[in-house]
């Protein structure tokens, strides 16, 4: 790309010039290379810097940093984990799962104390999360995962309708659960912040370098090689682009449109006053935030998986998916009708075959990896970064023996049972909605398409 303003609202409210970095100038050796300047490889180096300064670091990035899912999201720093806390406790046990948690929760608090420690204006906000109940159906699941998480000891709120709109005064709300564990931000301000530390402390970032293929030792690009002890794998939603890796976790694209500044009257009538990102219980994923310039952000699931695990820019723009985000979000805020969208954007995340995020690091041959976010990466990429370090310089801490850590999904299927896989469950999600609206009653689709996902 030329124009990097055009990636997000995110990039679009940076200020000064968005000028690239230089590119890899040749061939060179570093103590640890690490492909991808996105939130997972900026967190590694910023915390190996920290462990041990005197460290060769270099990051490769095929456009800038921040340019993936690290500047495109939908602005949640959230303690969320993809796989739920009871299937995990099947999985790896009760205190593991708990620990599992509690980790994210404290990634969450993390990510503001660095930004606030390193002077990086991300418009941290921690206002928590609300997920709206709007039908008696989406009502059980929300008293469903507050019995959830009250079984392990984790806080989660249940909220009545006049508690709920108390936050956020959408239409049909019924009830709500809350949590504090959520902080909105401002992405892409976080991400290049971030590099600029990462940076100042020594490490090299090489951006417009793309990353043809990662080995044991060595990750080679178009301008040369770069050999190293360690070589970090931290490409999340663009994985499927390296060799030998099609399989490894599949880019689900998600949609994004943010309005114009909005005026205090209409917050009245919204709500979030705390910045609160908000949610609701329907299947197929809703997302959004207030910004600090009083936007409305608000964002979904929807678009198509593409065959081959393609990743293409047009992808990041379907006019039908932005028209779909656009009608639920004055479906949800009636006064915002004839309010103006001045952003729509999208991207790729990475999702796994058991939709386990992971960690991992072998020592043997000194290949390093994280990713698997599904969609709730903010966070969760801090906690990998600190995790990856502390595995890297050989230190043996609580994070080290996090169930995450180790973990190996196995290969999505090849295509086109992929393709029709993916998509059928995208599909079938949209159905549940619909089903749950007209019958009121919990849909039986969703929960088979959760199971074979292994949700």
């Amino acid at each position: 790309m030329t124009d990097y303003r055009a990636v997000s609202l995110w990039f679009d409210q940076l200020d000064g010039e968005i000028q690239p970095r230089r590119p890899l100038p040749e061939a060179t050796d570093v103590d640890v290379a690490i492909v991808g300047a996105g939130y997972t490889g900026l967190w590694t180096a910023y915390y190996l810097t920290s462990i041990d300064p005197t460290l060769r670091i270099a990051l490769i990035e095929a456009e800038i940093a921040g340019f993936g899912a690290s500047g495109r999201n939908g602005g949640w720093c959230s303690a969320l984990y993809p796989v739920s806390i009871s299937t995990l406790a099947t999985e790896v046990g009760r205190d593991a799962a708990i620990a599992q948690y509690l980790a994210m929760q404290g990634a969450v608090d993390e990510v503001g104390r660095v930004a606030a420690a390193e002077g990086i204006a991300a418009d941290f906000a921690k206002g928590g999360t609300i997920v709206l109940a709007r039908s008696s159906t989406q009502l059980e699941r929300a008293a469903h995962e507050v019995t959830e998480a009250h079984a392990y000891g984790l806080r989660l709120d249940l909220l009545d309708a006049e508690a709920a709109r108390a936050r956020v005064q959408a239409r049909n709300v019924l009830g709500a659960t809350y949590t504090p564990h959520c902080a909105a931000i401002q992405p892409a301000a976080l991400a290049r912040g971030l590099a600029g530390v990462v940076e100042s402390r020594g490490a090299a970032i090489y951006e417009r370098t793309r990353a043809t293929s990662i080995e044991p030792g060595a990750v080679h690009t178009g301008r040369g090689v770069v050999r190293a002890d360690v070589v970090v794998r931290a490409t999340e939603g663009f994985t499927a682009q390296l060799p030998g890796l099609r399989r490894a976790l599949a880019p689900v694209y998600s949609l994004v449109v943010a309005t114009e500044p909005l005026p205090p009257a209409t917050w009245d009538e919204i709500g979030l006053r705390a910045r609160e990102t908000f949610s609701d219980f329907r299947h197929l994923i809703i997302y959004g935030q207030r910004t600090a310039d009083d936007r409305l952000v608000f964002g979904g699931r929807g678009a198509p998986y593409h065959f081959g695990s393609r990743i293409r820019s047009a992808y990041d723009r379907v006019p039908s998916v932005f028209a779909g985000l656009e009608h639920t979000l004055v479906e949800l805020f009636p006064a915002l009708r004839d309010v103006n969208v001045t952003h729509r954007w999208g991207g790729p995340l990475g999702i796994a075959r058991d939709w386990h995020a992971s960690v991992g690091f072998d020592q043997a041959t000194g290949l390093a990896h994280a990713g698997g976010y599904v969609g709730d990466g903010v966070s969760t990429a801090n906690l990998a970064g600190r995790t990856l370090a502390d595995l890297i310089t050989g230190r043996q801490t609580t994070l080290t023996g996090l169930p995450w850590v180790g973990h190996r999904s196995r290969n999505w299927e090849p295509e086109p049972l992929r393709w029709l896989g993916a998509n059928a469950g995208l599909q079938a999600m949209t159905w549940a909605d619909n089903a749950e609206a007209r019958s009121g009653r919990p849909s039986r689709l969703a929960g088979l398409v959760n199971a074979m996902m292994g949700r």
